[in-house]
Protein backbone atom coordinates (compact mmCIF):
# COMPACT_ATOMS: atom_id res chain seq x y z
CA UNK A 1 0.00 0.00 0.00
CA UNK A 2 1.16 3.48 -0.90
CA UNK A 3 2.48 5.98 2.00
CA UNK A 4 1.60 9.65 1.27
CA UNK A 5 5.12 10.30 0.23
CA UNK A 6 4.87 7.68 -2.37
CA UNK A 7 1.32 9.32 -3.52
CA UNK A 8 2.99 12.71 -3.43
CA UNK A 9 6.23 11.90 -5.35
CA UNK A 10 4.40 10.05 -8.29
CA UNK A 11 2.31 12.93 -8.71
CA UNK A 12 5.22 15.38 -8.56
CA UNK A 13 7.25 13.07 -11.09
CA UNK A 14 4.20 12.93 -13.49
CA UNK A 15 3.91 17.14 -13.21
CA UNK A 16 7.61 16.99 -14.14
CA UNK A 17 6.66 14.48 -17.19
CA UNK A 18 4.02 16.60 -18.57
CA UNK A 19 1.73 13.57 -17.82
CA UNK A 20 -0.79 15.92 -15.42
CA UNK A 21 -1.79 19.40 -17.03
CA UNK A 22 -2.57 22.53 -15.15
CA UNK A 23 -6.00 22.30 -13.82
CA UNK A 24 -5.73 18.44 -13.78
CA UNK A 25 -8.82 17.52 -11.12
CA UNK A 26 -7.17 15.16 -8.95
CA UNK A 27 -9.99 12.66 -7.47
CA UNK A 28 -9.88 11.25 -3.80
CA UNK A 29 -11.28 8.14 -4.67
CA UNK A 30 -9.85 7.38 -8.03
CA UNK A 31 -6.23 8.27 -6.26
CA UNK A 32 -6.94 5.57 -3.70
CA UNK A 33 -8.23 3.01 -6.22
CA UNK A 34 -4.81 3.33 -8.37
CA UNK A 35 -2.63 3.60 -4.96
CA UNK A 36 -4.49 1.28 -3.37
CA UNK A 37 -4.82 3.11 -0.07
CA UNK A 38 -7.55 4.77 1.54
CA UNK A 39 -8.17 8.02 1.26
CA UNK A 40 -7.02 9.88 4.41
CA UNK A 41 -3.94 8.65 3.23
CA UNK A 42 -4.44 10.01 -0.50
CA UNK A 43 -5.41 13.42 1.38
CA UNK A 44 -2.28 13.82 3.15
CA UNK A 45 -0.30 13.33 0.03
CA UNK A 46 -2.93 16.14 -1.56
CA UNK A 47 -1.94 18.37 1.52
CA UNK A 48 1.76 18.33 1.23
CA UNK A 49 1.22 19.01 -2.46
CA UNK A 50 -0.91 22.31 -1.20
CA UNK A 51 1.69 23.38 0.89
CA UNK A 52 4.18 23.10 -1.76
CA UNK A 53 2.34 24.78 -4.38
CA UNK A 54 1.86 22.04 -6.65
CA UNK A 55 -1.99 21.77 -6.15
CA UNK A 56 -5.08 23.52 -4.59
CA UNK A 57 -7.99 22.98 -2.94
CA UNK A 58 -11.74 24.45 -3.42
CA UNK A 59 -14.57 23.14 -0.87
CA UNK A 60 -16.91 22.73 -4.11
CA UNK A 61 -14.78 21.14 -6.64
CA UNK A 62 -12.03 19.06 -5.26
CA UNK A 63 -8.50 18.75 -5.62
CA UNK A 64 -6.44 20.30 -8.81
CA UNK A 65 -3.29 20.90 -10.07
CA UNK A 66 -2.40 24.87 -10.07
CA UNK A 67 -3.02 26.78 -12.79
CA UNK A 68 0.08 29.73 -12.11
CA UNK A 69 -1.08 33.24 -13.55
CA UNK A 70 1.67 35.12 -15.56
CA UNK A 71 2.73 37.14 -11.90
CA UNK A 72 3.25 33.76 -10.68
CA UNK A 73 5.23 32.80 -13.54
CA UNK A 74 7.44 35.60 -13.36
CA UNK A 75 7.72 35.12 -9.77
CA UNK A 76 8.62 31.20 -10.12
CA UNK A 77 11.58 31.82 -12.74
CA UNK A 78 12.91 34.91 -10.63
CA UNK A 79 12.76 32.44 -7.48
CA UNK A 80 14.81 30.01 -9.65
CA UNK A 81 17.49 32.63 -10.73
CA UNK A 82 18.20 33.69 -7.14
CA UNK A 83 18.57 29.94 -5.72
CA UNK A 84 20.05 28.47 -8.69
CA UNK A 85 22.59 31.30 -9.37
CA UNK A 86 23.19 31.59 -5.41
CA UNK A 87 24.01 27.94 -5.24
CA UNK A 88 26.95 27.99 -7.82
CA UNK A 89 28.32 31.67 -6.09
CA UNK A 90 28.41 30.08 -2.89
CA UNK A 91 30.10 26.74 -4.23
CA UNK A 92 34.02 26.52 -3.95
CA UNK A 93 34.84 23.01 -5.28
CA UNK A 94 33.04 20.56 -7.70
CA UNK A 95 33.97 17.13 -7.23
CA UNK A 96 35.29 14.72 -9.90
CA UNK A 97 32.10 12.31 -8.61
CA UNK A 98 29.57 15.33 -8.92
CA UNK A 99 31.01 15.99 -12.42
CA UNK A 100 30.99 12.65 -13.23
CA UNK A 101 26.97 11.95 -12.26
CA UNK A 102 26.23 15.12 -14.11
CA UNK A 103 27.46 13.54 -17.13
CA UNK A 104 25.89 10.75 -16.48
CA UNK A 105 22.30 12.72 -16.30
CA UNK A 106 23.35 14.33 -19.63
CA UNK A 107 23.76 11.67 -21.25
CA UNK A 108 20.64 10.22 -19.98
CA UNK A 109 18.95 13.42 -20.98
CA UNK A 110 20.65 13.18 -24.36
CA UNK A 111 19.49 10.05 -25.63
CA UNK A 112 15.75 11.40 -24.47
CA UNK A 113 15.88 14.40 -26.87
CA UNK A 114 16.71 11.84 -29.58
CA UNK A 115 13.78 9.62 -28.31
CA UNK A 116 10.12 9.58 -28.56
CA UNK A 117 9.30 9.38 -24.99
CA UNK A 118 8.35 13.12 -24.53
CA UNK A 119 7.41 12.47 -20.55
CA UNK A 120 10.79 11.23 -20.09
CA UNK A 121 12.36 14.25 -22.23
CA UNK A 122 10.93 16.46 -20.03
CA UNK A 123 11.51 14.94 -16.79
CA UNK A 124 15.05 14.87 -17.15
CA UNK A 125 15.65 18.20 -18.36
CA UNK A 126 13.70 19.49 -15.13
CA UNK A 127 15.29 17.14 -13.01
CA UNK A 128 19.01 18.75 -14.21
CA UNK A 129 18.41 21.34 -11.91
CA UNK A 130 17.66 18.97 -9.44
CA UNK A 131 20.59 16.81 -9.50
CA UNK A 132 23.17 19.98 -9.60
CA UNK A 133 21.79 20.54 -6.48
CA UNK A 134 22.22 17.55 -5.25
CA UNK A 135 25.48 17.53 -6.82
CA UNK A 136 26.56 20.59 -5.36
CA UNK A 137 25.81 19.38 -1.80
CA UNK A 138 22.58 21.30 -0.85
CA UNK A 139 19.98 18.46 -0.22
CA UNK A 140 17.67 21.54 0.96
CA UNK A 141 17.74 23.35 -2.05
CA UNK A 142 17.24 20.37 -4.19
CA UNK A 143 13.91 19.44 -2.70
CA UNK A 144 12.91 23.51 -3.35
CA UNK A 145 14.02 23.52 -6.63
CA UNK A 146 12.12 20.05 -7.47
CA UNK A 147 8.84 22.30 -6.78
CA UNK A 148 10.18 25.17 -8.52
CA UNK A 149 11.05 22.98 -11.70
CA UNK A 150 7.30 21.58 -11.23
CA UNK A 151 6.22 24.54 -10.90
CA UNK A 152 7.79 25.90 -14.19
CA UNK A 153 7.05 23.09 -16.15
CA UNK A 154 3.17 23.49 -15.62
CA UNK A 155 3.94 27.26 -16.45
CA UNK A 156 5.10 26.04 -19.50
CA UNK A 157 2.46 24.13 -20.45
CA UNK A 158 -0.34 26.31 -19.74
CA UNK A 159 1.72 29.23 -21.73
CA UNK A 160 2.97 26.67 -24.20
CA UNK A 161 6.46 27.18 -24.00
CA UNK A 162 8.60 26.94 -27.51
CA UNK A 163 11.78 26.46 -25.80
CA UNK A 164 13.55 23.35 -27.99
CA UNK A 165 14.63 20.52 -26.18
CA UNK A 166 17.81 19.98 -27.95
CA UNK A 167 18.68 23.98 -27.03
CA UNK A 168 17.36 23.16 -23.12
CA UNK A 169 19.87 19.90 -23.30
CA UNK A 170 23.42 22.19 -24.56
CA UNK A 171 22.71 24.63 -22.49
CA UNK A 172 23.22 22.17 -19.75
CA UNK A 173 26.18 20.59 -21.23
CA UNK A 174 27.80 24.23 -21.16
CA UNK A 175 27.22 24.67 -17.98
CA UNK A 176 28.61 21.64 -16.54
CA UNK A 177 31.84 22.09 -18.54
CA UNK A 178 32.11 25.17 -16.72
CA UNK A 179 31.49 23.24 -13.79
CA UNK A 180 34.34 20.87 -14.86
CA UNK A 181 36.75 23.61 -16.11
CA UNK A 182 36.01 25.68 -12.56
CA UNK A 183 35.10 28.47 -14.10
CA UNK A 184 32.13 29.09 -11.70
CA UNK A 185 31.72 32.40 -12.69
CA UNK A 186 31.41 31.43 -16.32
CA UNK A 187 28.77 28.76 -15.32
CA UNK A 188 26.45 31.14 -13.40
CA UNK A 189 26.50 33.50 -16.65
CA UNK A 190 25.53 30.29 -18.32
CA UNK A 191 22.55 29.72 -15.72
CA UNK A 192 21.02 32.95 -15.93
CA UNK A 193 21.19 32.57 -19.82
CA UNK A 194 19.56 29.48 -19.54
CA UNK A 195 16.68 30.36 -17.16
CA UNK A 196 16.15 33.25 -19.35
CA UNK A 197 15.70 31.78 -22.41
CA UNK A 198 13.25 29.29 -20.59
CA UNK A 199 11.01 32.34 -20.12
CA UNK A 200 11.59 33.69 -22.80
CA UNK A 201 9.83 31.26 -24.74
CA UNK A 202 6.90 31.43 -23.00
CA UNK A 203 3.71 32.99 -24.86
CA UNK A 204 3.73 35.81 -21.62
CA UNK A 205 1.91 38.95 -22.25
CA UNK A 206 4.37 41.86 -21.57
CA UNK A 207 3.69 43.98 -19.00
CA UNK A 208 1.86 47.45 -19.43
CA UNK A 209 0.21 45.31 -22.24
CA UNK A 210 -4.14 45.32 -22.28
CA UNK A 211 -4.91 42.95 -19.91
CA UNK A 212 -8.37 42.79 -21.66
CA UNK A 213 -6.85 42.00 -25.44
CA UNK A 214 -8.27 38.43 -25.14
CA UNK A 215 -11.65 39.26 -24.00
CA UNK A 216 -12.44 42.23 -25.91
CA UNK A 217 -11.66 40.55 -29.01
CA UNK A 218 -14.30 37.82 -28.38
CA UNK A 219 -16.68 39.87 -27.39
CA UNK A 220 -16.31 42.26 -30.00
CA UNK A 221 -19.21 42.83 -32.50
CA UNK A 222 -19.94 40.63 -35.37
CA UNK A 223 -20.05 41.73 -38.79
CA UNK A 224 -23.72 42.77 -39.37
CA UNK A 225 -23.74 41.19 -42.84
CA UNK A 226 -22.85 37.78 -41.45
CA UNK A 227 -25.30 37.92 -38.62
CA UNK A 228 -28.18 39.13 -41.27
CA UNK A 229 -27.32 37.13 -44.44
CA UNK A 230 -24.22 34.94 -46.10
CA UNK A 231 -21.74 37.18 -47.29
CA UNK A 232 -20.56 37.21 -50.70
CA UNK A 233 -17.40 35.45 -50.05
CA UNK A 234 -19.09 32.71 -47.60
CA UNK A 235 -17.69 29.13 -48.60
CA UNK A 236 -20.48 26.74 -49.66
CA UNK A 237 -22.21 24.50 -46.95
CA UNK A 238 -20.45 20.85 -46.62
CA UNK A 239 -21.84 18.00 -47.79
CA UNK A 240 -21.25 14.83 -45.10
CA UNK A 241 -20.48 11.91 -47.44
CA UNK A 242 -22.36 8.67 -47.07
CA UNK A 243 -20.99 5.96 -44.90
CA UNK A 244 -18.27 8.37 -43.31
CA UNK A 245 -19.11 8.92 -39.28
CA UNK A 246 -18.01 12.77 -37.78
CA UNK A 247 -14.61 12.05 -35.71
CA UNK A 248 -14.99 11.89 -32.26
CA UNK A 249 -13.12 14.55 -29.81
CA UNK A 250 -10.29 13.50 -28.18
CA UNK A 251 -10.53 12.47 -24.74
CA UNK A 252 -9.52 15.08 -22.18
CA UNK A 253 -6.05 14.11 -20.85
CA UNK A 254 -5.85 16.62 -17.92
CA UNK A 255 -8.38 14.20 -15.69
CA UNK A 256 -6.95 10.85 -16.66
CA UNK A 257 -4.95 9.78 -13.90
CA UNK A 258 -3.92 5.99 -15.24
CA UNK A 259 -0.32 8.29 -16.55
CA UNK A 260 0.93 8.27 -12.92
CA UNK A 261 1.29 4.15 -13.04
Amino acid sequence: MATAPDISKRIIEAVMAQKLAPGSRLGEQQLALLFDCSRTIVREALTRLAVRGIVTVSSRRGWYVIEPSQEEAREAFEARRVIEMGLIRCTTDVSKGAIKQLKNHLTREKAAVKGDDVGLRSFLLGDFHVCLAECLGNNLLADTLRDFTARTTLIAMLYQSSHDAAQSCEEHVLIVQALEKGDLAKAEKLMQSHIGSVQAALKLQASGGDPLAQLRSALSPLDAQAVDGKPASSPPPRVRKAGRTAAKPSEDSSTYLGALL
